[in-house]
């Protein structure tokens, strides 16, 4: 039996499609509060849903008794309740995971952090970095995940990057190289870390197979959607001040990602995929998903792409 928790998210129910494809037992991790659809969803894969909250160490425990491996994508930078905070929920509540994956000698526990790169003080780093360490220190069997940012959601209109209508916003200059990945890929990662030796005990950097700047993340769109797109830069003076005046925890760990992409996130996979080797999916590949979803015309009837017009604020 494997445990993900923060299974209704994204990532975390992409991993528990995956290890049930491959035949696993899973035990889905979920709050009262969590989306309804998404747990239908689980239970329709044919998980086992466990009610609980990172915040109460008894649903914890119950949680964890009886597993061979946790998987944890769990934030609350996305799920955020009115309970919820960085601290009791992303640092104490996965201090209780581990502490409860010890006692019931749990044999690898995956954990889902975030880019090495970043390292702007804030709630959410903080978390990471010493829940990290706890895991380090504990007894159990570990493999640390720090991936780059996620193409699907950092190149997507969630985030102000919405190419099929011609208009993306730029996190800063846009001329550093970041290493985007899929989330499918780190889903991949995930799974194939709970049985592999290779990876045990290890903190690996995830990044895609090449590091591109958002500039030339553009140019990637608009080859493959055959349009112009309008870009805005956010100036990293202003993303500074945004994150100097950040109201809260939650303000402040985003506007720390956004630094980063000004600053850049180019991460080697070269020693990641020769312990677990696949084959990373690209921004162009990402991109032309997108053209072939939106119906863009193909690329032997394209016409030239003209150069795309910039705009600052």
């Amino acid at each position: 039996m494997i445990l993900v928790v923060g299974s209704t998210g994204a990532l975390g129910g992409e991993i528990c499609r995956m290890l049930r494809e491959r035949g696993d037992s899973v035990r889905a991790f979920v709050r009262t509060t969590s989306n309804a659809t998404r747990v239908k969803a689980l239970r329709d894969l044919g998980c086992e849903i466990a009610i609980g909250d990172l915040q109460d160490r008894a649903s914890i425990d119950r949680a964890c008794n009886g597993v061979e491996a946790v998987v944890s994508t769990a934030t609350t930078v996305v799920s955020r309740q009115s309970h919820d905070s960085l601290q009791k929920s992303d640092l104490e509540g996965h201090f209780a995971l581990i502490d409860y994956a010890e006692k019931y000698d749990v044999k690898r526990f995956v954990l889902i952090s975030i880019s090495g790169n970043v390292d702007a003080a804030s709630g959410l780093q903080k978390a990471k970095r010493e829940v990290e360490e706890k895991l380090r220190e504990s007894g159990v069997s570990y493999t640390i995940l720090r991936p780059s940012f996620f193409m699907e959601v950092w190149l997507s209109p969630m985030l102000g990057f919405d190419a099929a209508n011609g208009a993306v916003r730029v996190y800063g200059a846009g001329v550093e190289p970041i290493s985007f990945i899929s989330m499918f890929d780190v889903a991949s990662f995930a799974v194939q870390s709970i049985d592999n030796e290779r990876v045990a005990n290890r903190t690996i950097e995830l990044g895609g197979p090449e590091a591109i700047t958002p500039d030339q993340v553009v140019k990637v769109f608009e080859k493959e959607l055959s349009r112009t797109i309008t870009v805005t830069h956010v100036p990293a003076e202003a993303l500074s001040q945004q994150y100097e005046s950040a109201a809260d925890d939650y303000q402040k760990s985003f506007a720390g990602f956004m630094l980063t992409m000004n600053e850049g996130d180019e991460i080697d996979s070269t020693d990641a995929l020769r312990r677990i080797p696949m084959k990373l999916k690209s921004v162009r590949d990402y991109a032309r998903s997108l053209a072939l979803s939106t119906g863009a015309i193909s690329r032997a009837n394209r016409e030239a792409v003209p150069s795309r017009k910039k705009t600052r604020r």
